[in-house]
Formats: C-alpha cells, structure tokens, sequence
C-alpha cells in the first residue's frame, strides 16, 4: 500500500496544486456574470485526464513502446504554454479585478485558454505514470481478489485522495491570505512545473539533440536526481501565504467596534489561523511522505555479480548447463563505445530462455532481480511475466536476439554494441 501511495501522490499533487492556483487566480464573477471561458479550465483538466487515460493504456498493452516519441513534441508546447501561464498569471490581477473585468474581456479568455493549455499537457504528461499502477495491483500468478491487491488499490487512492485534499486545504487561504502572496505561490507552482517539464525534456535530448556539459550537465543531473524535491516545494511555496494569513487575521482590530463588528473580526482571525495552521500541516505531510515513506520503500536490493561465459570473434556464448537451473542469470560486456551493458537469461517453464537486457524502455538500466521465483524490476518492483520476457513492452527486459542450439546460447557481439544506448 506505501508503495503505491508513495509513488502516486508526487504524480498527482502538481496537477492538483496548479489546477487549484490557476483557478483561484483566474476566476471572476459569479452565477451568470462569468466570463466565456469561465469553464476552459475545467475541460483542460478532464481533455488532459481522458488523453492520459488512453496514454497509459497503450503503453501498458505495449502499442506504444517509446514514450519519449510522444512525450517530446508534448513537452515542447508544455513549455511554451507554462511560459505564457507565467505572464498571465502575474497580470491576474488586472484581469479579474471585479469591477473592470469586462473591460479586459477578451484578454481574460486569452489567459483561461492559455491556462487550460498549461493544466492539459501537463496532466497529459504526468497522469500517465499514475495510471500505469494500476497495472502492479494484481502480480503474474496472482488471484485477482486477495488483501495484497485491496491494500495496493487503497494505497493509489490515498495517493490521489492527499493530493487533492493538499491542494483544497491550500485553497482555504484565498481569502485570508493577502492577494500577493497567493500570487506568489501560484507562480511559483507554474515555475517549478516548468522546471519539471525543461529538465524531462532535455533529459530525453541529452546525448542526441542537445549536448549539455559543465555546469548545465550537473544542474540537470541534479534536478534529476531530486524530482520529489521540485514536489515537495510545489507546496511549500504555500507558506508564504499560509504566514500572510496569519499576519491578515493577528492585524484584524477586535476592540473599539460594535459587537457585530467584532464578531466578524474575530471570526476572521479564527478562519485565518485556521486556514494557516491547516496548510502548514499538509506541507509537512507532503514532505513526510515524500522522505520517511519513500524511504522506507525503497530498501536496497544489490543486484547480484556478473557471471562469466565465452566471449570470441565477436561472439558471446553460454552452455545451456550454465543457465538451465530456471533462476536468474546476469552478464556483462563492454561495448565498443565503452559502454559497460548487462544481459540476463533465464529458462523458463517449457524449455524455452528468457534472453534480454537487463533494462527496459519504462525504468531504463535499474535491472532486476529474483525474489521467491519472480522475477523482479528494481525500479518500479513489478514482478515480470516469464513468459513475456524476450517480448517487447511493459517494463518487459529490451529484447536481444540471440540463437539457441547444439547445448549452447550465442549472442552476437554487434547486436549488444547495438543496444548500448539503453544504458547510457
């Protein structure tokens, strides 16, 4: 259950924390005197939903293998659209000031669409990986029906369930907080949702379109490295109003009013404080989660050594006696390019052997191990058909060709050369 709660809220929380500070910077009116795009937001966020939906089926049913072939061309509008979010963001003021909106009528419908842009491509780009856990509910050889799958199910609406209640706790302090440090949290969410699509996206040009080198390469390793960072400051940016909120309600006078008065005042400060201490608690719920509880998912498994086997004439080769013991087997080679490659074989139930790399298009060079006869990916912790092993799709290891005869299993050299991308 911590597993998937883990993994699915820091998908989820930059979806719900922009969609919540785009819409409370951008709403105006109210029943009918709203704008025309008064709901472009809202069909954004269901557009971008039901296209992460299909996203994520084909690429758990394997249609779609190279994710990056979509994800790149979307990041590159996300960006340019996160861009133009930021600036009408920071002119939201001027737009919906409650008594001159009209008079910027058309350039509010231009910010909504905008925004309803940003929040489509960027829960286009994010849902998916939320939605590809609901493929690990239920392991290969699993009943479909057990407490295990029941616990998993919980632990993935848990997750969705805190990212939206973060983001409507953080929503409280709209009208307690003074309106320029709401207005700094909102841009600071779009900014850090930025920053979460600039480094996706050159992390899929490095090495190919975009060579990056010195400072800008460890920068980006860096923000690789600490994605859940960038989401636990997407809510701690909400301090700052959560503080404006306290200072608004300790400055509301109680004294020298009317008893109506002062009851309103009173009430406010409360609502304020309330308000304040609240968001302050999901903040560190958020970092909580995001540090104790992912690390107590992630407990080192040391994958296990290399094994020797013939390498000639540019031809790798294994004995059937090497590997015909239905557990796991890792090997190494150097590539020409230098590149240090690993492969796994395996016999499986019938005879056959499960030849691969040991990596895949979805977790890239984590590798996996054997745990009670499965067969396990170190990255995500899905357990492995073994029957698909040696097929493309899933987090299924890169498929490898190779022969199988006369006692032994022979690998060309040139084929493995070719493949070293896969762990670079």
């Amino acid at each position: 259950m911590l597993k998937q709660f883990v993994t699915v809220m820091p998908g989820t929380l930059p979806v719900a924390l922009l969609v919540m500070s785009l819409g409370v910077m951008l709403d105006v009116g109210e029943g009918r005197d709203k704008p025309l795009s008064a709901t472009w937001r809202r069909w954004g966020l269901l557009i971008g939903l039901l296209a992460a939906i299909v996203f994520g089926a084909l690429r758990a049913t394997s249609v779609i293998n190279q994710r990056s072939a979509v994800n790149f061309p979307v990041l590159v509008v996300a960006i340019i659209a996160d861009i133009a979010t930021i600036i009408a963001v920071a002119n939201s003021r001027r737009l919906v000031a409650s008594a001159r909106w009209r008079q910027h009528a058309g350039l509010l419908n231009a910010a909504n669409a905008v925004a309803a842009l940003c929040i489509a491509l960027a829960t286009f780009y994010a849902v998916p990986d939320v939605i590809l856990q609901l493929t690990v509910f239920v392991e290969p050889g699993e009943s479909p029906f057990t407490s295990e799958m029941l616990l998993r199910a919980l632990g993935f609406l848990l997750g969705v369930g805190m990212s939206v209640i973060v983001a409507a706790i953080c929503r409280s302090m709209r009208l307690t907080a003074y309106r320029q440090a709401f207005t700094f949290a909102a841009l600071a969410v779009v900014v850090l949702v930025t920053v979460q699509h600039l480094t996706a996206i050159l992390q899929i040009a490095q090495g190919g379109m975009v060579m990056l080198h010195g400072v800008a390469f460890r920068v980006l390793v860096w923000l690789i490295n600490h994605g859940l960072w960038i989401v636990q400051a997407q809510a701690w940016v909400f301090a700052v109003p959560a503080i404006a909120s306290i200072v608004a309600g300790m400055r509301m006078p109680l004294q020298g009013m009317d008893a109506a008065e002062s009851r309103k005042h009173r009430a406010f400060r409360r609502k304020a404080v309330g308000a304040a201490v609240w968001s302050l608690i999901a903040m560190i719920g958020v970092s909580l989660t995001l540090t104790a509880g992912v690390a107590a998912t992630r407990q080192t498994v040391t994958l296990s050594p290399p094994e020797s086997y013939s390498l000639k004439d540019g031809v790798a080769t294994i004995t059937f006696a090497q590997v015909s013991d239905g557990h796991l087997h890792r090997f190494q080679y150097k590539a020409k390019d230098g590149t240090v490659m690993r492969f796994i074989i395996i016999k499986k139930n019938g005879g056959a052997y499960g030849i691969g790399l040991d990596a895949c298009e979805n977790c890239g060079d984590a590798g996996y191990y054997e745990k009670d006869g499965k067969i396990i990916c170190k990255k995500c912790d899905v357990a492995i058909n073994l029957a698909t092993i040696g097929f493309k799709g899933g987090c299924n290891p890169v498929p490898l060709p190779y022969k199988a005869g006369g006692g032994k299993i022979t690998i060309q050299t040139a084929d493995l050369d070719a493949l070293s991308a896969h762990f670079q």
